[in-house]
């Protein structure tokens, strides 16, 4: 079986695509630098799982450190590689810019490098829906314009598919990105929406709910996220040469070079979201209106014709069924 590097391996999407790796018999070399932008230790009972499986090796490694990054690539020569790791997160790209350019910029150019030189099959990389910005037209297809984003956060991501695209040309590197949609679930990111909701009812504090609750968001439950990842693995993307230019669909071209929505194409208004909450956690909710954060969409829909083209499938996990798996979990780690 391949050995696959999965980059981000303590975090939440990570987790769960090692484990699935992992029990489909693969090796998988896991990297993260385990940095307090959320829990610590939530990463680290994350891993613990990980750890449990002999075929599981960890490395303890900072993106940006290029020195170490060629080594782990010239040391273990992974047949191909899952680029998870990133800095996260909308609203912290506003009060930490340089965390984004080191992590998602300069990381990404080392990534990139490790997998030129060491004839990597294929690399997977994680873009985000936050791509489509100020883009108006729903719902949001690959096909479309991304040139107007509105946070750092989001210019990054937009910048790794063009970086993703010259390495394709250049060297023909099979590369695919794949435009995540609110993932949520079990062992999720507690800077997440439904994390802080959760908290905060349980407790008995008010939420915060932005732009007076006039959002959608196309929630997407890890599970489908993983299925996901793990089909277009193994759908190594080849070179068209019968592309043109004049096609303006940017989500492919001449090289072998893919870009994909993964989303539950099926956006939940915020206050339906929350009301499905409530219920999971039988309590209501104190809600605290407040306006539109800087940097933040109305909405986001995923178009996935093209995921659904390439792999065969596209979520299906309903936002109660979601909700409910993700409480269960909550209940059972901190309470």
């Amino acid at each position: 079986m391949a050995t696959i590097l999965v980059t981000g391996a303590a975090g939440f999407i990570g987790f769960y695509v090692s484990q699935r790796l992992l029990d489909r018999g693969e090796t998988v070399l896991g990297l993260d630098n385990l940095n307090p932008y959320y829990d610590v230790q939530l990463k680290r009972d994350r891993l613990a799982q990980l750890q449990t499986h002999a075929n599981f090796q960890f490395y303890l490694l900072d993106l940006a450190d290029r020195e170490a990054i060629a080594a782990l690539f010239a040391t273990h020569a992974p047949d191909r590689v899952i680029h998870l790791a990133a800095q996260a997160g909308v609203r912290y790209s506003l009060e930490n810019p340089h965390a984004y350019v080191d992590s998602n910029l300069v990381g990404f150019v080392n990534i990139l490098e490790g997998c030129r030189h060491h004839q990597v099959a294929h690399l997977v990389y994680a873009s985000s829906s936050s791509v489509y910005g100020a883009n108006r037209v729903i719902p949001f297809a690959v096909q479309h314009n991304v040139d107007h984003p509105v946070s750092l956060y989001a210019a990054t991501k937009k910048a790794n598919e063009l970086m993703a695209h010259t390495y394709s040309h250049l060297y023909q590197l099979p590369t695919t990105g794949l435009r995540f949609f609110t993932v949520y679930g079990p062992w999720g990111r507690p800077d997440m929406a439904y994390f802080k909701f959760t908290q905060a009812i349980l407790a008995g504090r008010p939420i915060d709910v932005f732009n007076y609750g006039k959002m959608r968001r196309d929630f997407t439950y890890i599970d489908d996220i993983v299925e996901g990842v793990v089909r277009v693995l193994d759908q190594v993307p080849v070179a068209d040469p019968t592309y043109q230019a004049d096609q303006s669909d940017p989500s492919r071209s001449h090289a072998p070079y893919r870009i994909y929505n993964i989303g539950n194409h099926q956006p939940v208004a915020l206050l339906d979201f929350i009301a499905e909450l409530e219920i999971a956690l039988g309590q209501s909710a104190e809600k605290n209106f407040l306006p539109m954060q800087p940097g933040d969409v109305v909405e986001t829909y995923a178009d996935i014709t093209a995921l659904k083209d390439a792999v065969g499938f596209e979520p299906k996990t309903p936002i109660a069924v979601g909700l409910a798996r993700f409480v269960e979990w909550y209940r059972s780690y901190y309470l």
